[in-house]
């Protein structure tokens, strides 16, 4: 990291995940072309959990090349003056993988839904009932996190 000053934990960047209000997932296609997209996740026991289609664009890049880099932007205040923002940003650069066990399947869409939607959780079985058949769950497992902000 350039700006050495702005540098922070790991447990800072994982703080940022938590918060930002959704991550930009980056991926390399057959092609070794870039695809960036915006997912809805949630941190749950050191991964990343986001949702899919079961087919689609982004699954077909996922399973055919699992490497992946997930963004995370939150505190974002315009600086004018300085023709600058302040920021927290997160890294998490890593592996994806389909998550085919039923529990951690369940639990990382409960997750993701009490992250977006926790007013309605309590409808969470019925809607899983609805979508179960065409919803995929992916699991990023970062092997490198990092954090950088700008606070004042």
């Amino acid at each position: 990291m350039r700006r050495k000053d702005r540098e922070q934990t790991a447990e800072f960047a994982w703080d940022v995940l938590e918060r930002c209000p959704y991550g930009v997932l980056s991926l390399v296609d057959r092609e070794g072309a870039p695809y960036a997209v915006p997912v809805s996740h949630a941190v749950l026991n050191g991964a990343v959990y986001f949702h899919s289609a079961k087919h689609g664009e982004k699954t077909k890049i996922m399973a055919a090349n699992p490497a992946a880099c997930l963004t995370g932007v939150t505190d974002v205040v315009p600086l004018p003056e300085q023709y600058s923002t302040t920021y927290a940003s997160a890294v998490a650069c890593g592996v994806v993988s389909l998550v085919e066990d039923a529990d951690e399947w369940t639990a990382a869409l409960r997750a993701i839904v009490e992250r977006y939607a926790s007013e309605n959780a309590g409808h969470f079985e019925d809607a899983l009932a609805k979508s179960s058949k065409r919803t995929a769950v992916w699991k990023l497992t970062p092997t490198a996190i990092t954090g950088k902000a700008r606070l004042a």
